[in-house]
C-alpha cells in the first residue's frame, strides 16, 4: 500500500518530473548554434566511427557472423546499452547532493529525482538507440521481430542500475567516498563484462566469474538479439531480475528510513 502511495504522489508530480526533463536537455545545447541538433551528431558520430574503424578499416570480424558490420553491431549493442547503465547508475549516486538546494527549499516528493535521472538518461538514449536502428535497416541487419526482445531487457536494466543508483545515492550523502569508489568500480565493471570482446576469448575461469556479473546476461542479451538475431537465454536472466528488484526494495528501504536526515546532512 505504501509503494502504491509513492507513486500516485509521483504521479501528481508528473508535471514537475516533465519540466525537469526539459529543462535538463534544453540545458546542454543553451548557447550552441547547432542546439539540439547535436543530439543527433553527437551518437551519429559515434556510430560512423564504429562502423567505417572496426568494419572497413581493421576488418574485424565476429567468429560465425556473415556480415562485415557483426562486430560493429555487436560493439555497438554493448557499448550503447552499457553507457545507458552507467549514466542512470553515476547521476544517482550523486542526485541527492546535486541537488541538496533544492530539496531544502522546495516540499516536493524527493523519489522525484531518482525518476527525473532514469528519464534523462531514457531521452538520450532513445535518441542514439533509434539513429543505431536505424543503420540496422540500412545496412540490411535488422534482425526482424525479435528486435523488440530488447525492450525487456532494457526494463530491466532500467530497474538494476535505479536500485543499484538509489542505494548508492542515499549512501553517499553520508559517506562522500562512497560516490568516488563506485566511479573507480564502474571502469573495473566495464572490462569485465563482455562489451568490446566476445566471451569465447577468456579463459575457461574468467567465464566461469562473469557468473557474478549481473551486466554480462543482459549486455549477452542485447548482442544475441541484434546480432545473430535470436531471443536471449531468459532464464540466465533470473538471477539480474531477482537482483533488480532486491536493490529497488533495499533502495526504498533506505531512502524512507533516512530521508529525514538525508536533508539535514546536505
Amino acid at each position: 500500500m505504501m509503494l502504491l502511495a509513492r507513486l500516485r504522489n509521483l504521479a501528481n508530480y508528473r508535471g514537475f518530473i516533465a519540466g525537469s526533463v526539459r529543462r535538463e536537455f534544453q540545458s546542454k545545447y543553451r548557447n550552441s548554434i547547432l542546439g539540439a541538433a547535436w543530439t543527433v551528431l553527437n551518437p551519429l558520430a559515434m556510430i560512423v566511427v564504429y562502423t567505417v574503424i572496426f568494419s572497413q578499416v581493421m576488418h574485424s570480424r565476429l567468429a560465425g557472423a556473415s556480415s562485415p558490420y557483426a562486430y560493429s553491431i555487436y560493439l555497438c549493442a554493448g557499448v550503447l546499452t552499457w553507457n545507458l547503465f552507467a549514466e542512470i547508475t553515476s547521476k544517482a549516486q550523486a542526485v541527492f547532493i546535486d541537488n541538496a538546494g533544492l530539496i531544502k527549499k522546495i516540499n516536493f516528493p524527493r523519489l522525484c529525482l531518482p525518476v527525473i535521472v532514469v528519464c534523462n538518461a531514457g531521452l538520450n538514449f532513445a535518441i542514439i538507440f533509434a539513429l543505431f536502428t536505424a543503420f540496422l535497416l540500412l545496412a540490411g541487419d535488422f534482425p526482424g521481430w525479435v528486435y523488440f526482445a530488447v525492450f525487456p531487457l532494457l526494463a530491466l536494466q532500467v530497474l538494476l542500475a535505479i536500485g543499484l543508483g538509489m542505494i548508492l545515492g542515499v549512501l553517499n550523502v553520508f559517506f562522500r567516498d562512497v560516490g568516488q569508489f563506485f566511479n573507480i568500480a564502474l571502469q573495473f565493471w566495464f572490462w569485465f563484462t563482455p562489451v568490446v570482446y566476445p566471451v569465447a576469448v577468456l579463459p575457461a575461469e574468467a567465464r566461469a566469474l562473469l557468473v557474478w556479473n549481473p551486466m554480462a546476461p543482459l549486455i549477452l542479451g542485447y548482442q544475441e538479439i541484434l546480432v545473430n538475431g535470436r531471443a536471449p537465454a531468459w532464464a540466465g536472466l533470473l538471477p539480474t531480475a531477482a537482483l533488480a528488484v532486491l536493490l529497488c526494495l533495499l533502495g526504498m528501504q533506505l531512502f524512507r528510513r533516512r530521508a529525514g536526515e538525508m536533508v539535514d546532512e546536505l
